[in-house]
């Protein structure tokens, strides 16, 4: 069998499954969907999805990549009992990584497209509310200019990966998060320090307000909360798996997960603490979805002392957060060809390049010359937004469904196998009173949760 590569270091691994959790869904999705939702109240429902949901079912992912030393693409296949049909779930989490970068691609793209906006000077002191609105509103009318960013996403993402795990993937991954660290704390501090309303920012961020919740709909809220613990991990369409059949068995499996949820969430609190008090401070709402980012905080950094520089710096963060998710999950699709049809990774680079550049021209288009495609909002309201409600609510917590349930019945891989490659190593061992809710209660909870979600879109669950 041909050697796999490994990360050259426990901190690579920490730092890519990191920045393959700590994406878009961490500083920009996170913010928006807490504003919408309420604040705090949101969060503490968060968390608690993110402990009993995520914090697991990451755990059995990477358990399933390192067992099999596969891709998911041949991950179940090389560890089911025989006669079993569990790699029939493979196929799923395999469009679950395309779905999830035909829209993340063009995504990524507006935030590089506003790194150059900040930096050359197209926001200027003095500009209105609908004059900002509007360089937000052409980039998305202008489908050349979306391509354009596009392409340069998907170009940097698969430049890295030809590179290789070692040289490419995980050197470069290194010294994004070190500088998406350092640019965080920078803005959170000027955030903090705004004066004026900005403490009415933290209220809303930091204390809960219940009322909130039943204001938008309690089934609506789980369901949300659900899904945006299950994407800011990337867990359940086997992102994490892949980087499990990377490390070694040195440490034990738990203990690197929790590292990883850490990271993770602070980076996800920290991106509040940056854009709700800023929104307090100069008056604006801060539940404006998308506009969150790209209207209403380009607003306010042209206001402030500095703002140009703030700005640049602002949307180079989210950036090198697009672009670790970008990468850790282009190396997964590359590696489901090199471990599905033999490939080498330089075809598979070339080949799944091209594919990537035309796959995610519908959801370039959806945003211009097809935005009068009829798509009810509550299914994402454009085509992009359908591919994110297939992902982020659909194939992440299916696909956590089939990762739970492969390591905790005796019909898959089963609890005392999943424990031995957990538990294998230095380090955390794995919660072995937990098996009882692993194996009864959770498989439970998010299917109910699942069903409450799709029926409160009908209508038929509303309270």
């Amino acid at each position: 069998m041909q050697n796999r590569e490994k990360f050259s270091s426990r901190l690579g691994f920490i730092l890519i499954s990191a920045g393959c959790a700590i994406g878009l869904g961490n500083v920009w999705r996170f913010p928006f969907i807490v504003g919408q939702y309420g604040g705090a109240a949101f969060i503490l429902i968060y968390l608690v999805f993110l402990a009993i949901f995520g914090l697991p079912i990451m755990t059995m992912e990477f358990a399933v990549g390192r067992a099999s030393q596969k891709s998911p693409v041949k991950a179940f296949q090389a560890i089911e009992p025989q006669g079993t049909k569990w790699h029939k779930a493979s196929p799923f989490m395999v469009a679950g990584n395309y779905l999830l970068m035909m829209f993340y691609t063009v995504v990524t793209g507006w935030m590089l497209n506003y790194v150059f906006k900040f930096a050359t000077g197209t926001f200027k002191t003095g500009m209105t509310t609908e004059q900002v609105d509007g360089v937000f509103g052409g980039m998305l009318g202008s489908w050349p200019q979306l391509t354009f960013w596009m392409v340069i996403a998907v170009l940097i993402g698969f430049g890295v990966c030809s590179l290789g795990l070692k040289n490419g993937v995980e050197k470069i991954t290194k010294v994004m998060m070190v500088a998406l660290l350092a640019i965080m704390l920078f803005l959170a501090i000027r955030s903090l320090t705004l004066g004026g309303k900005a403490v009415e920012g933290l209220k809303f961020y930091l204390v809960p307000d219940f009322k909130k919740i039943k204001e938008a709909g309690i089934v609506e809220v789980l369901y949300a909360a659900l899904g945006q613990s299950f994407f800011t991990l990337s867990i359940g369409i086997g992102s994490m798996a892949i980087f499990g059949s990377y490390i070694s068995k040195e440490r034990r499996l738990f203990g690197e997960s929790v590292s990883i949820c850490l990271l993770d969430t602070f980076v996800a609190f920290t991106a509040g603490l940056i854009i709700f008090p800023a929104c307090f401070a100069y008056g604006v709402d801060p539940g404006e979805g998308a506009g969150l980012a790209f209207v209403t905080l380009p607003h306010i950094f042209i206001q402030m002392p500095g703002g140009r520089i703030i700005g640049t710096l602002f949307f180079m963060f989210l950036s090198f957060a697009a672009l670790s998710t970008l990468i850790a999950v282009f190396e997964n699709i590359i590696s489901f060809a090199m471990d599905g049809l033999g490939w080498s990774r330089k075809k598979s680079v070339l080949i799944n390049l091209g594919a990537m550049l035309v796959l995610s021209m519908p959801a370039v288009l959806g945003m211009n010359v097809l935005s009068w495609l009829p798509i009810p909002k509550g299914f994402g309201g454009s085509i992009d937004g359908v591919e994110d409600f297939i992902v982020s609510q659909n194939l992440l917590p299916l696909g956590s469904l089939v990762f739970l349930l492969f390591c905790t019945s005796k019909k898959g891989w089963g609890w005392n196998n999943f424990i031995a490659e957990a538990d294998a190593g230095k380090g955390m061992k794995f919660p072995k009173f937990a098996k009882f809710y692993l194996k009864y209660i959770l498989p439970v909870l998010i299917i109910l949760v699942f069903i409450a979600g799709w029926l409160s879109k009908f209508g038929v669950l509303k309270f």
